[in-house]
């Protein structure tokens, strides 16, 4: 639509030079409408060149896109005619019905709060601590589950060196203290925090944390 708006007085003389095509010179309404289209998808496309990469994380870059969008790129302007404002609501509608589901809306929150670029930024308060929690909850079991994997294999490499010793002739001497043994003294240890504290301390601290540069890779 922007080239024949460029051309536009080209095409119109191209048009008008045969007798069989006159009819199909652009009016001025025709012109009007193209105008307001174009002012209202142009914004759409540098948005869309940029979410379409593959050689960088985009789905974390979903939620503060539609922020963008609805709070000032597609965001009506008085100066637009009402063509361009009604091209413009449609398309925040269409865009805001197609992420409204909320799994889809927990999924793009988690994506954007481990990103260090966003974090909660775009993140409404009444979601925040229920996306915090279920961060936590998630971390918590994978932790869990890797060292349920640790420990197993812990306990194979033991069980493989009680063969070996047992196989193995035993050695006649009894080896020595060391004479730093004898000035050891145990003490209780204090008190330690329960791994989901020590996760919600992390993420608190993460999430206070100075925000990485927009332009940054939040894999690195």
């Amino acid at each position: 639509m922007e080239r024949v708006l460029e051309q536009e007085k080209s095409i119109t003389q191209v048009l008008a030079a045969d007798k069989k095509t006159r009819h199909l010179v652009p009016t001025w309404q025709d012109i009007q409408v193209l105008e307001s289209v174009t002012a209202a998808l142009k914004p759409l496309q540098d948005f869309t060149d940029a979410l379409s990469g593959e050689a960088y994380v985009s789905v974390s870059y979903l939620k503060p896109v539609i922020h963008l969008l609805n709070a000032e790129v597609l965001n009506p302007n008085k100066g637009d005619i009402e063509v361009t404002q009604e091209i413009t609501v449609k398309v925040l509608d269409d865009l805001n019905d197609k992420f409204i589901d909320p799994a889809t809306d927990e999924l793009l929150s988690m994506a954007t709060l481990l990103d260090p670029r966003f974090k909660t930024r775009y993140m409404s308060t009444e979601k925040l601590e229920d996306i915090k929690a279920r961060a936590a909850s998630e971390t918590e079991a994978l932790l869990v589950e890797n060292t349920a994997l640790g420990e197993s294999s812990l306990a194979e490499d033991h069980t493989d060196r009680e063969k070996e010793a047992a196989t193995a002739p035993q050695s006649a001497k009894k080896p020595k203290k060391s004479l730093g043994s004898f000035f050891k003294k145990t003490s209780s240890a204090p008190a330690s925090c329960s791994q989901r504290q020590i996760i919600k301390q992390e993420l608190n601290s993460y999430i206070l944390g100075m925000a990485a540069d927009s332009e940054s890779d939040p894999l690195e």
